[in-house]
């Protein structure tokens, strides 16, 4: 009797008689074999390789960081060596605020008509464009940023870098991920509440307002903090729009117009450059720049475990 079963061409199964379990010789079972080894080599190059960037930002920037870095301004290239970045922490915040301030109601309320009001053609137009406009590269958000913000100030006789243009910039960035997230949180409500909302006379503004977008708003907010983490370490666009500043940075509608310090322009700028303390300054900046956006993941899991729908 033969040990593996045969089909009607004569061509080995792989399968062992009175067994269910292939034969570890089979060719099926090989490849099942190698591809999860391949599968399995490339999961610890890139647990690998993210342990080393972490771990050499955490050497480098722990050595680097002091109660100081976070409450005065970057040190002169040939002044005292004390110095540190809070006016491009400052900075940081004021414009993902400003970016965060256009984006997340547009994109909510973008969200909200693609799944409840648009027709399906535009729908899928809208979300195909959403995705196109989430792949573009950072850099051509700061140049269109600099062409409608930055030029256009700077014609009014308003300044030309500013606040609010690398708030724009970053806005831009931020737009198709809150639309996408709320896009689809919407449709994983269920139909039932909006059904039930119907039944009981509520209009279609009420069973959105009421109903459905309660239910979405834990993946609303965790797409609106992933959002932020990702505005909150680009290069690019704030270098189109806000520069650097050494200064302070002002809430005032005269402030938010003139050049402004950040983080990651920070990052850019003191860590090609020759000077000792100012790349030590770039390091510690690196280590905030990381733990922000550990904060902002470690928000957005927590606003996904309370689900409503």
């Amino acid at each position: 009797m033969p040990s593996n079963l045969s089909d009607s061409s004569g061509n080995s199964s792989g399968y062992t008689m009175g067994s269910l379990v292939r034969s570890p010789s089979a060719p099926r079972t090989m490849f099942n074999s190698i591809m999860t080894g391949v599968a399995f080599f490339c999961g610890a190059v890139a647990i690998f390789t993210l342990a080393a960037v972490l771990s050499y930002i955490l050497y480098r920037g722990f050595g680097s960081i002091s109660p100081r870095v976070f409450t005065e301004l970057p040190p002169l290239p040939f002044g005292p060596s004390q110095g540190g970045f809070g006016n491009a922490i400052l900075g940081t915040f004021i414009m993902v605020l400003i970016g965060a301030f256009i984006s997340i109601p547009v994109g909510v309320l973008a969200a909200i008509y693609l799944t409840e009001f648009s027709s399906g053609n535009l729908a899928r137009w809208i979300r195909f464009a959403t995705n196109i406009l989430s792949g573009v590269p950072s850099i051509i958000a700061g140049v269109f940023a600099y062409g409608v913000v930055v030029l256009t100030l700077n014609r009014l006789g308003w300044g030309s870098y500013s606040a609010i243009g690398g708030g724009f910039a970053l806005s831009i960035l931020m737009l198709p991920i809150i639309v996408r997230t709320t896009d689809e949180s919407l449709q994983l409500v269920s139909d039932d509440l909006r059904q039930a909302a119907v039944g009981v006379g509520a209009t279609k503004f009420q069973t959105v307002a009421s109903v459905v977008l309660p239910a979405a708003v834990p993946a609303i907010v965790t797409g609106a903090t992933l959002a932020v983490a990702r505005a909150a370490g680009e290069t690019a666009p704030l270098l189109f729009t806000a520069l650097f500043s050494s200064g302070w940075p002002s809430l005032t509608p005269q402030g938010l117009l003139q050049p402004t310090a950040s983080l990651a322009v920070l990052v850019y700028n003191y860590a090609i450059s020759p000077y000792e303390k100012w790349k030590s300054l770039a390091w510690a900046a690196s280590l905030v720049l990381v733990l922000m956006v550990l904060i902002a993941s470690i928000i957005a899991r927590f606003a996904t475990r309370r689900k409503a729908y």
